[in-house]
C-alpha cells in the first residue's frame, strides 16, 4: 500500500519517471500475502483508506482482508499504479555508485535509478517457531500468512500456535466449524471488543451523493483514534486507565469460568503489547470443542505436539500464528551505502532510521514505514502518505537547488534516536511489563515514543540542517574545466 501512495503523490507532484519492482504477482502487501478465516482491519474503515481515494462502499466500519485487497487493487489500476509495476522481479541487491544506486533483480537485471524508496512495509517476512521437531509433523501446517484454502478443517483436530491477533481471529472465526480446537497459549493477551458494524445502502448512498462526509469521517477516526489510543501508549495515564477498564470488563462479561478467566488474564498493562480488538475469540475460547493450553511446548512429533506436563496432543493440522520478523524491513535485500555500508550490518537486529525515513551513509534512499516509526494501532496508510509528503520536499529541495544528493547527517541520526530512546521508558511500550514484537535486539521497542501528531506535523516541516545537501560533482567538474 506504501508503493501505492508513493506513485500517486509523487507523480502528483511532477515526479513522473518512476518504476515499481514488486516480488509476487499483483499489488496489495499484507493484504495479499495474508488470507485466512477472520482477516479484518483493527482500523476503521473510513480512515484505512487513501486520502486521494475514499471509499463511500465500505461494506463495515472495520473492514475485511478481501475487501482491502479488493480497494488495493482498485486504486493501483484507477491511478495507473499498475502500469508501471514490474511484477514478479524481486530486488536482491541495491549498491550506491555516486551519484545514482544500482539495482540488481533476482533473474540478474541490472538498472540505474537517482533516487530508490523502500516500501516494503514492515511485518511481510513470517517467522517460524524455533520448536524442537517442527519438521517431523506428519499433518497439514502451514504459517498463517501462507494459509493453504486446500486443507479441509471441518471436523479435524485443529492446533493454533500463538494468541497474538491474528490467532484470535482465526480461532474466533473457525472453531464453531472444527471438530477440536487446541490453543497453545505461551502468553496471554488483552482484548477489547470490536465496536462492528454493517452500512447499510442507505450510507453508501450518502457517502457517494455527498463526498464531504466521507472526509469529514476521515478526520473524526483519524482525530479519534490518535487521541485515545495514541496518547494512552506514550504516557497518557488517564487514556491509558479507560483501556485497562474496558478490556478487563471484557474478559470478566464474556468468560464465566473463573479457572479459565485466569489462564486468560494478561499480568501486564493493557495496550503494552498491539492491542487486539476482537469479539470473537473469548465466546470461541469458552466453547465445548476449544481447549486452551497453557504447558509449554516441549516439542513437535509426528503425531501433535507434546507439552512439558507429558501430554501429546493429537492433530490434524497445525497453524503457526508466529508473527514476523519485524526487524526486517527492506531486507534481506542486500542494500550498500557509501565507502561499502552494508544497511544489515548497520542495523544489525536493531534497526534505527532518521525521523524513520533516511539513514546516513545512504544518499537518496527513503524508506516508507521504516524503523521506529509511529506503529502501533493506527492507519499505516496515513503515516505513509504523509511521509511521502516528506520525501518530496527533499525531492524539491534537490531539484530546485541542483543537489546531486541528500542523506542524513551522523549527528542529526544520532541526537534523534537518542531523544527517542530516552523517552522510550515513559512509554507503556517499555514501561507496561510486557514482551512483544516490537522489541528488537538492543532490547528497546523499536516504535515512536512521542504523539503520533508530533511526527506527522514533522512530515510537513523539514529541517534541512539535519542532512547533508550534496552538491552537483558534474556541474563542478564542467566548471573546473572551463577555468
Amino acid at each position: 500500500m506504501s508503493g501505492i501512495a508513493a506513485v500517486v503523490k509523487l507523480r502528483k507532484a511532477g515526479y513522473t519517471d518512476l518504476t515499481v519492482y514488486e516480488k509476487t504477482d499483483k499489488v496489495g502487501g499484507t493484504w495479499r500475502e495474508n488470507q485466512y478465516p477472520g482477516l479484518s482491519c483493527d482500523v476503521p474503515s473510513r480512515w484505512y483508506s487513501f486520502s486521494f481515494a475514499l471509499n463511500p462502499d465500505w461494506t463495515h466500519r472495520f473492514s475485511y482482508g478481501p475487501e482491502i485487497q479488493a480497494y488495493m487493487e482498485k486504486t493501483a489500476n484507477d491511478f495507473g499504479v499498475t502500469d508501471i509495476v514490474k511484477f514478479n522481479t524481486p530486488v536482491t541487491d541495491l549498491t550506491y555508485a555516486a551519484p545514482h544506486w544500482r539495482l540488481t533483480t533476482g533473474a540478474g537485471e541490472v538498472e540505474q535509478y537517482d533516487i530508490v524508496i523502500s516500501a516494503t512495509g514492515v511485518l511481510h517476512n513470517p517467522v517460524l517457531p524455533k520448536i524442537e521437531g517442527l519438521d517431523s509433523f506428519e499433518g497439514d501446517m502451514f504459517h498463517t500468512a501462507r494459509w493453504d484454502h486446500s486443507v479441509p478443517l471441518e471436523g479435524r483436530k485443529v492446533g493454533i500456535i500463538g494468541t497474538g491477533s491474528t490467532a484470535a481471529q482465526i480461532i474466533g472465526a473457525i472453531t464453531s466449524k472444527v471438530g477440536t480446537m487446541n490453543v497453545f497459549q505461551r502468553t496471554p493477551q488483552w482484548m477489547i471488543p470490536l465496536p462492528q458494524r454493517e452500512y447499510l445502502g442507505i450510507t453508501k448512498w450518502l457517502m457517494r451523493t455527498f463526498p464531504a462526509l466521507q472526509k469529514l469521517t476521515y478526520n473524526f477516526y483519524f482525530k479519534t483514534m490518535v487521541k485515545h489510543f495514541g496518547q494512552a501508549t506514550v504516557g497518557d495515564q488517564k487514556e491509558l486507565a479507560k483501556i485497562q477498564e474496558a478490556c478487563s470488563k471484557h474478559l470478566e462479561d464474556a468468560v464465566k469460568d473463573p479457572e479459565l478467566r485466569a489462564k486468560l488474564t494478561p499480568d501486564y498493562q493493557a495496550a503494552c503489547k498491539r492491542l487486539i480488538f476482537c469479539s470473537d475469540f473469548y465466546p470461541a475460547i469458552t466453547s465445548d470443542n476449544a481447549n486452551l493450553i497453557t504447558e509449554g511446548i516441549e516439542r513437535i512429533v509426528p503425531e501433535g505436539i507434546k507439552t512439558v506436563d507429558g501430554k501429546t496432543h493429537e492433530l490434524d493440522v497445525l497453524v503457526l500464528a508466529t508473527g514476523f520478523d519485524a526487524t526486517s524491513f527492506i531486507l534481506p535485500t542486500k542494500v550498500t551505502g557509501e565507502n561499502g555500508r552494508d544497511l544489515g550490518e548497520a542495523w544489525d537486529g536493531s534497526p534505527r532510521a532518521h525521523r524513520a525515513v533516511g539513514m546516513p551513509g545512504f544518499p537518496n534512499f527513503w524508506m516508507l514505514e521504516g524503523p521506529t516509526g509511529p506503529v502501533g494501532n493506527l492507519s499505516l496508510i496515513t503515516i505513509t502518505e504523509h511521509q511521502v509528503d516528506y520525501v518530496i520536499a527533499m525531492l524539491n529541495k534537490m531539484r530546485d537547488e541542483g543537489l546531486e544528493g541528500i542523506a542524513p547527517k551522523q549527528t542529526s541520526f544520532d541526537a534523534y534516536n537518542a531523544e527517542m530512546q530516552a523517552r522510550v521508558p515513559t512509554t507503556v511500550w517499555a514501561s507496561g511489563g510486557c514482551d512483544s514484537w516490537y522489541f528488537d535486539k538492543s532490547g528497546v521497542p523499536n516504535l515512536y515514543p512521542f504523539s503520533p501528531d508530533r511526527y506527522l506535523n514533522d512530515m510537513h516541516d523539514p529541517d534541512f540542517s539535519e542532512y547533508r545537501l550534496i552538491a552537483d560533482s558534474r556541474e563542478s567538474d564542467a566548471v573546473q574545466a572551463a577555468e
